[in-house]
């Protein structure tokens, strides 16, 4: 089975039902005929920036928010809207296209890059500050290779 496939499914569990862990979303899935590992299905989750809510009963479920759910993946973003990257220290400054920033701050957010404490988007640049400088070299490299497509 696909990856594709798979997560479609996952999608259209997610959407019909209250899925409240992965053992349960598991469990839809093995009905359906897909049979699936706890780590292939944890990717599965961020690949498609699933999160768990609180419902009005208290229970925890998994969903895709809709401003989450049509945003492109920064694989799409950065090659469109990418200008410029430049750090120091801790600090690694992102330059986009006027009004990309926030675009591109959300999907590397999503991206959970473990180098990445988090980051402040205004309207045109990116603040991302790192866990650690020596990570710095790492980061942009990867920034730049999905600038460009690769």
């Amino acid at each position: 089975m696909s990856k594709r496939t798979r997560q479609s499914a996952i999608l259209e569990i997610v959407r019909q039902e209250r899925v409240s862990s992965q053992e349960a979303l598991r469990e839809f899935l093995l009905e359906r005929g897909i049979d699936v590992t706890q780590a292939t299905l944890s990717r599965d989750i961020r690949d498609l920036r699933l999160v768990k809510v609180q419902g009005a009963d208290g229970q925890p479920y998994y969903t895709l928010p809709d401003e989450w759910e049509n945003a492109p993946p920064l694989e799409r973003l950065l090659p469109t809207l990418f200008l410029s990257v430049e750090g120091a220290g801790h600090l690694l400054v992102v330059k986009t296209m006027t009004g990309g920033a926030q675009a591109v701050g959300l999907g590397i957010d999503w991206e959970e890059w473990p180098e990445v404490l988090g980051t402040i988007a205004g309207d045109d640049t990116i603040l991302l500050v790192l866990r650690d400088a020596e990570q710095m070299d790492q980061v942009v490299e990867r920034i730049e290779k999905i600038a460009r497509g690769g």
